[in-house]
């Protein structure tokens, strides 16, 4: 197995968010309660829950029409991060032991860089219209 790092995240969530539909955002949708359940159990990604909280409220939100002030290429990233984590078979495959989530936690680290101004916005105006 070839060594994991910084750049393969960037290339993968980069792959990855240049192919996300608007199809991919109702399998996020649909699949909340793997997400929430895999951010909650696994180790590298527990400490990125209350970020995967927030992250889908914004997909949520933008899907339904509610937070549309966005840009696409936001949601698309955010997306891919999620579906990254989704996918069992990634760079560094999910079932493998104690490393099986490294890339999934550092991909979803990368977007979280990525997209932060576009969050601390969205959680502003979600404050603001709670």
């Amino acid at each position: 197995m070839k060594n994991f790092n910084e750049e393969d995240a960037r290339n993968e969530y980069k792959k990855r968010q240049s192919n996300f539909t608007t199809d991919d955002i109702n399998k996020i949708l649909d699949k909340s309660e793997e997400l929430k359940s895999t951010f909650q159990k696994q180790g590298k990604l527990a400490k990125f829950f209350n970020d995967f909280k927030l992250l889908f409220s914004m997909i949520k939100d933008y899907s339904c029409g509610k937070y549309t002030e966005v840009p696409w290429y936001i949601i698309a990233a955010i997306g891919a991060a999620l579906l990254y984590v989704l996918s069992p078979i990634d760079l560094i495959p999910d079932f493998i032991p104690i490393i099986g989530y490294l890339d999934d936690a550092a991909v979803f680290a990368f977007c979280l860089n990525q997209v932060r101004s576009e969050v601390d916005k969205y959680k502003y105006w979600k404050a603001c219209n709670s």
